[in-house]
């Protein structure tokens, strides 16, 4: 099975080399952020790239709409895409440092910056889901694990926002859902660039959630601080990421929830 995949794989990569006129290298090993098959690439006139084979994934599904609607500001370019084949020839970030090497309170600063760009309204008509449909989708599949809920009135709360919060939202503008340190690497056209997005349209508070997450030594120290201090850098309601923050931490869908840190975080952050 893993060899008929494979095979699959190489003969989409030597379609793709004749194609779009590329010499694609050997793959990188686990790159950060990289959500699927990737490796280094040139094309014909000595340009280096990225080809990537994205691992299909539903709440990926418009990575490709995505870049195409930010046009590199503040992602990285996308130079060819098929999207039957899930195939994306991205610019290369070079040196491609990640900012997870930085200060967290470096990586704050950087993820605002970007994320006040990232925050633009999509023309209609567009292809872009709302967030409410993720949320929704999310709010099903907790529902399933009931039984292995720690505590069934905070996983409550969090679904009622999973309602609520969507339809309260004060803007609705394109989010990348999924931008961390770990999907922000250093670049020469610009200090850094976003990678990996996973747009939905929706409350551009919610988009501060994901690189909290992946500070979560410092949320669990002081979780109101570490949030006042991203929302003021984003200009969003405080009170608002807080809620984002709390109803993923309770009531987003995980197969086991015994010892889940972040469910201890939701009980910090109970409304």
């Amino acid at each position: 099975m893993i060899s008929r995949a494979a095979d699959q794989r190489t003969a989409i990569v030597r379609e793709l080399e004749a194609r779009w006129s590329i010499l694609v290298g050997e793959p990188w090993e686990t790159p950060e952020g990289s959500g699927g098959w990737i490796a280094p690439a040139r094309r014909q006139d000595g340009t280096p790239a990225v080809l990537k084979l994205a691992t299909p994934h539903w709440e990926g599904e418009h990575e490709i709409a995505g870049l195409r609607f930010w046009h590199g500001d503040p992602t990285v370019r996308l130079l060819e895409a098929d999207e039957r084949a899930n195939a994306l020839l991205l610019e290369r970030c070079e040196p491609g440092t990640v900012l997870r090497t930085r200060p967290e309170a470096e990586q704050d600063e950087v993820i605002a910056g970007l994320l006040r760009r990232l925050w633009r309204r999509p023309s209609e008509p567009h292809v872009f889901r709302p967030l409410s449909e993720m949320t929704a989708r999310w709010s099903e599949e907790t529902m399933e694990y009931r039984a292995r809920w720690p505590d069934e009135g905070i996983v409550r709360a969090g679904l009622e926002l999973f309602r609520e919060l969507p339809a309260s939202a004060p803007d609705l503008v394109l989010l990348a859902t999924d931008l961390h340190a770990g999907n922000v690497l250093r670049a020469e056209r610009a200090p850094w660039l976003a990678i990996d997005p996973k747009p939905f349209v929706g409350d551009p508070a919610y988009d501060a959630t994901q690189h909290l997450f992946n500070c979560l030594g410092r949320m669990m120290e002081d979780p109101l601080r570490t949030i006042a201090r991203l929302a003021e850098l984003l200009g969003v309601d405080a009170e608002r990421v807080r809620l984002w923050t709390f109803a993923r931490a309770s009531a987003e869908p995980r197969g086991g929830w015994g010892g889940c840190r972040r469910f201890e975080l939701a009980r910090r952050l109970r409304p």
